[in-house]
């Protein structure tokens, strides 16, 4: 298949891009497209050989349920057959925007985006393109993130095209996501809201809200109601050992482990704060990729994907990323360490 990868204006997107992309999503065919998180890989979410055909290119677990992305409240409200209280005040205060609200879904939803459960993540998009892109498709578009299940997700249209290039008709590249991280996803069907998959919008935000929000804690048993919950994700081709601890400490470990993988001629990958960089002058690994400060969540967010990226670009074998304080949007940045690490963390 032949792909087609287009530059599309972020804010301003250009009507013709706009309108080829959304008949290929009436057409039943996948489109990547960006959002504020990460880019999408979009198809018609009320068309189940559409949505089936997202698995069959990314490779992923059938049990894995898929987030339609709507443009307005009407849409929403098509998908579920019990829009609370709850999701109003949500949708109010942050749609559009990076969270996902799961609720109990219609007939409307096929199987395959439910993942064979009685409810369906829905999520209003703050990106101009994606918002344009379902209003012109007159559907909602189910979108999980546009790469091979699995490995970091793209913030990119280069990430996209790296993967995806010959799988599918059209990538719509719009730069750089904002956020860089994935939704946060957010049960409602409860008396407590639950978070099944820290993301963009805080706990804190939401308790502010909502009032009281739970955490969930699944076990490998219990069928996910939410994507990035049983799966290793966002995980780079090389062994990635998640650091946790006092700075120096930390730094410390960083060259031991730096001399030992390079005295067995490993290429060694470091990915820490700018904080913590300062410290690994005297001991130089193969690859150094800043995410940001800790004074700035934001910014190692929209770094962290980019950063694990290039460890796989750069064949690093040995992968090092360090921790970072896991209040507010720290909280699902590490979540993604831990699942790109497959629970591999050292406390130090």
């Amino acid at each position: 298949m032949e792909t087609k990868r287009v530059t599309i204006d972020a804010q301003k997107p250009e009507y013709e891009w706009i309108q080829e992309g959304a008949k290929l999503i009436r057409e039943g065919k996948l489109v990547a497209l960006p959002t504020e998180t990460v880019y999408g890989l979009g198809a018609n979410a009320i068309d189940a050989e559409a949505c089936q055909e997202i698995f069959r290119v990314k490779g992923r677990p059938q049990d894995n349920p898929l987030i339609a992305h709507i443009s307005d409240l009407d849409m929403a409200k098509k998908l579920t057959g019990h829009w609370t209280p709850q999701a109003a005040l949500c949708a109010e205060q942050f749609w559009p925007g990076p969270l996902t609200l799961v609720l109990e879904k219609t007939d409307l939803v096929p199987d395959v985006v439910s993942g064979g459960l009685g409810t369906v993540g829905i999520r209003m998009p703050n990106h101009p393109v994606a918002l344009q892109l379902i209003q012109e498709a007159g559907v909602p578009i189910a979108a999980p993130s546009a790469n091979l299940s699995g490995k970091p997700s793209p913030t990119k249209g280069s990430h996209v095209w790296k993967d995806l290039k010959g799988k599918i008709p059209l990538i719509l590249d719009a730069g750089a996501c904002s956020v860089g991280v994935e939704s946060t996803v957010l049960d409602l069907t409860g008396e407590v809201p639950i978070i099944l998959r820290p993301g963009g919008v805080t706990k804190e935000q939401l308790e502010e809200v909502l009032g009281e929000v739970a955490i969930d804690h699944p076990s490998e048993q219990q069928a996910p109601k939410a994507p990035g919950m049983k799966y290793r994700h966002y995980a780079p081709k090389g062994d990635l050992t998640l650091l946790i601890g006092e700075r120096a400490k930390v730094i410390r470990k960083m060259v031991e482990e730096i001399r030992k993988g390079q005295s067995r001629l490993k290429k060694v990958g470091i990915l820490c704060t700018l904080e913590s960089a300062a410290g690994l002058h005297y001991q130089l690994p193969d690859l150094l990729y800043v995410l940001g400060s800790e004074n700035n969540p934001a910014e190692v967010a929209g770094n962290l994907y980019e950063g694990l990226r290039l460890c796989d670009e750069q064949g690093m074998d040995i992968i090092l990323a360090e921790g970072v304080s896991d209040k507010g949007l720290g909280f699902a940045i590490m979540n993604r360490l831990i699942k790109a690490s497959g629970q591999k963390v050292l406390r130090v």
